[in-house]
C-alpha cells in the first residue's frame, strides 16, 4: 500500500493558519491586559475620589475647601461616574453628582432620573461601586463608574484589527489564486508547445528521409541507412512520449554509464546539425566509466535541453559546445560550456524560472523543466558555473551509484 504524502501547500496553509491564530491569541491576550491596567488605573482614581469624600465626611468641618478636589480629582477624570445615596437615589440638583454623561435637555426631570437609573446598572454590570462610609461603618453615598473612551475602544481594537487582516488575506487569497490560475494556464499552454517543439524535430527529420528516400530508392545500400535513420527518429518519438508521461508520477532509477549517455545523445544531434545552418562542435570528454541512478528518458531531455539552449546562445555561424564528465567520492559532476553570448548577470537567477525565456517563440520551459527532473527527480542540483560574452558553463550534479 502507497503512502499518500501531504502537498507542501498544505503545510504552508495549515503554518499560516496557525500563525494566524497565534498572532490574534497574542493580540486579545496583549489588548486584554492593557484594558485590564488601565480599568485598575480607573478604579483607584474612583477609589481615591471616595476616600477624598469621605475624609470631607468624617471631618465635618463646614470651612473645608472643596477646590482642591474638584480641580485635581473629578476634572482629570475622563470616564462617565455617578454619585448615588446609600439607596443609589441620584440628587441631580448637584452638578457634582454625575460626570461625563451626556443627558438630553429636553427630557422631564423624571425622564433625566430613569435615564441616569438605567446607566447606574449598566455600569454597576462592569464595575462594582465604591462605597463612602461614615466611622468605616455606615455607607452614606456610593460612586457608580463606567469604562472610558479608551478602555472601550482598545477593548474592540483587536476585533476591528483582525477583521481588517481577515479581509486583507481573503482579498490576497482571492488575488494569489487568480495569479495562480493564470500561471498554470501559461504553463499548459507553455507544455503544449514544448511538446509540439520537442516532437517537431524528428517529424521534420523523417519528412526529411522519406523525400531522400524516394530519390535513392535505387540505391539499396542508401535506402538501408536511411532506414536506419527513420528507425532513430521513430525511437526517439517514442522517448518523447515516455518523458511527458512520466511528469508527475515517481520515475525508475536506474544505474546508468553517464558518459555513454551523453555520447548517444551528443551523435544524435550531430547528424542533424546540418539542418540549424550552424556550424558546431559537439564534444563530450572526461572519465569514461562514470555511473548514477538516473531514468535514462528524462535525464536525456535535460542534456537535450541545455545543447538546445547552448545551440540557440550561438548566434554566429561557429562555435562549440563542450561537455566534460568527472566524479569524486560522493557525486557525478556534469559541466556543459557553450561559446555563446553568454547570460547578464542580473538574469542568471531567472533561466530556470517558468516562463522565462530571451527567445521571441520561447515558452522558457526546457530550463525549468530540466531544473525539475535533476532536483525533484534525481536528488540532484543543476546551475549556471559561469557566464561571459565568451559563453556560459552549466552545471549538474548527482549522486554518484555505489
Amino acid at each position: 500500500m502507497k503512502n499518500k504524502s501531504i502537498p507542501s501547500s498544505l503545510y504552508l496553509k495549515v503554518i499560516l493558519l496557525i500563525a494566524a491564530l497565534a498572532i490574534s491569541a497574542g493580540t486579545l491576550l496583549y489588548t486584554q491586559s492593557l484594558v485590564s491596567k488601565l480599568q485598575n488605573r480607573e478604579k483607584q482614581i474612583v477609589e481615591l475620589y471616595a476616600k477624598n469624600l469621605e475624609y470631607l465626611i468624617n471631618v465635618d468641618d463646614p470651612n473645608t475647601n472643596l477646590t482642591f478636589i474638584f480641580e485635581n480629582i473629578i476634572k482629570p477624570i475622563d470616564f462617565p461616574m455617578i454619585l448615588t445615596d446609600a439607596n443609589n437615589e441620584i440628587n441631580l440638583a448637584d452638578p457634582a453628582s454625575y460626570r461625563n454623561l451626556k443627558i438630553d435637555s429636553t427630557l422631564t426631570f423624571e425622564e433625566q432620573k430613569k435615564f441616569l437609573q438605567k446607566r447606574i446598572k449598566e455600569m454597576d454590570a462592569i464595575n462594582p461601586p465604591i462605597a463612602v462610609t461614615y466611622n468605616d461603618s455606615i455607607v452614606l453615598q456610593r460612586v457608580h463608574y463606567g469604562d472610558s473612551q479608551l478602555v472601550m475602544q482598545l477593548r474592540n481594537y483587536p476585533y476591528l484589527q483582525i477583521f481588517f487582516a481577515a479581509m486583507f488575506i481573503l482579498i490576497g487569497y482571492i488575488s494569489f489564486s487568480y495569479i495562480k490560475r493564470t500561471e498554470q494556464s501559461s504553463i499548459w499552454v507553455g507544455m503544449a508547445k514544448e511538446t509540439a517543439h520537442q516532437l517537431g524535430t524528428p517529424i521534420s527529420s523523417l519528412m526529411g528521409w522519406a523525400e531522400i528516400l524516394k530519390m535513392s530508392f535505387k540505391d539499396p545500400d542508401r535506402v538501408l541507412d536511411i532506414s536506419d535513420e527513420i528507425n532513430n527518429d521513430l525511437e526517439r518519438l517514442n522517448k518523447i512520449t515516455n518523458r511527458f508521461s512520466k511528469i508527475g508520477s515517481t520515475p525508475e532509477l536506474k544505474k546508468v554509464n553517464i558518459f555513454s549517455e551523453i555520447e548517444d545523445t551528443i551523435l544524435y544531434f550531430r547528424r542533424r546539425l546540418p539542418q540549424t545552418g550552424k556550424n558546431v562542435m559537439l564534444s563530450v570528454n572526461g572519465e569514461r566509466e562514470v555511473y548514477a541512478e538516473i531514468n535514462k528518458d528524462l535525464f536525456g531531455w535535460v542534456m537535450e535541453n541545455l545543447i538546445k539552449n547552448a545551440l540557440d546562445a550561438i548566434e554566429s555561424k561557429k562555435g562549440s559546445i563542450e561537455i566534460f564528465v568527472e566524479q569524486n567520492l560522493k557525486h557525478v559532476e556534469i559541466e556543459v560550456k557553450d561559446s555563446g553570448k553568454g547570460i547578464d548577470i542580473k538574469r542568471r537567477k531567472d533561466v530556470f524560472r517558468p516562463g522565462y525565456s530571451t527567445k521571441r517563440r520561447g515558452w522558457g520551459l526546457g530550463l525549468s523543466l530540466s531544473k525539475r527532473i535533476i532536483k525533484e527527480y534525481h536528488g540532484g542540483k543543476i546551475f549556471v558555473k559561469n557566464s561571459s560574452p565568451e559563453g556560459t558553463t552549466f552545471k549538474i550534479i548527482l549522486n554518484k551509484s555505489v
